[in-house]
């Protein structure tokens, strides 16, 4: 197999400022995200932990335009997400964003191959191609000998390598996990936290991960905490953003 260095897009660059969310039940107005800002780095891999009921999902959600904020502002790759219709919006998430959520969400009555080739043929790509991509990347998560098995065939663990397979076969600039390992017992859901590892590393995708479990996520080199509302605290030091020199500053400015 040729190893990847890289996909299409590269990585996202993310920035989300003054995000929120509120939901309406009987009348009353419930705040559920509140002024949430993120910036994430092309290529960056990033945890995020935190208490049931803080609104990681929801703000997964969002981050992955499954789902609209009541006010605020998602740019990828300098793009506001925000404005664009629905139409557009739904092109732009198949294409460019990925995702893993607890439960596979595999398609029962077909293999795992087929569940893998479906979103290349879903953008129009060549069935063939399509197939010798999801051979490839299936082949990378160790299932070559799974291909034309379905779900119920395979293993908890193997179910959601598939997952991963599909959701990496078209090289998104952003993967979004959602708690991927949550019905995984441990040695099984530290193997597929090193795939999530290895494959960002190999493919580029940024890589955004949810999670109850902090021994996980201490595998990812930059960790966050989500508390009260959506607010998010660092646990490991950000990454350093390079600024302009006063130099260039002067000469744009000149």
């Amino acid at each position: 197999m040729t190893e990847q260095t890289g996909n299409a897009h590269g990585g996202a660059r993310i920035e989300v400022r003054g995000l929120s969310k509120d939901y309406v039940h009987g009348g009353l107005t419930l705040p559920v995200l509140v002024d949430v800002d993120l910036s994430l780095d092309a290529g960056e891999m990033v945890a995020v932990v935190g208490a049931s009921g803080v609104g990681k999902s929801t703000f997964l959600q969002i981050l992955g335009t499954l789902d609209l904020p009541t006010r605020g502002s998602i740019q990828f790759d300098g793009e506001e997400l925000t404005r664009l219709s629905p139409q557009r919006l739904a092109d732009f998430r198949n294409k460019r964003i990925g995702f893993v959520f607890q439960f596979h969400h595999l398609l029962p009555e077909f293999s795992a191959l087929e569940n893998v080739t479906m979103p290349s043929l879903i953008q129009g790509i060549n069935a063939t191609k399509a197939r010798a991509s999801a051979r490839d990347i299936l082949g990378r998560v160790g299932l070559s000998h799974r291909l034309t098995h379905r779900p119920s065939e395979l293993s908890g663990g193997e179910q959601q390598r598939v997952a991963l397979a599909r959701a990496m076969v078209l090289e998104p600039s952003l993967l979004l996990a959602d708690e991927p390992t949550g019905n995984l017992d441990r040695p099984t859901g530290e193997a597929i936290h090193q795939l999530f590892i290895e494959l960002n590393q190999e493919r580029g995708s940024t890589l955004l991960v949810v999670t109850h479990n902090p021994e996980l996520a201490s595998m990812m080199p930059r960790r966050m905490r989500m508390v009260d509302k959506g607010r998010l605290v660092e646990e490991t030091e950000p990454p350093q953003r390079a600024t302009p020199s006063p130099e260039a500053t002067h000469e744009a400015s000149s």
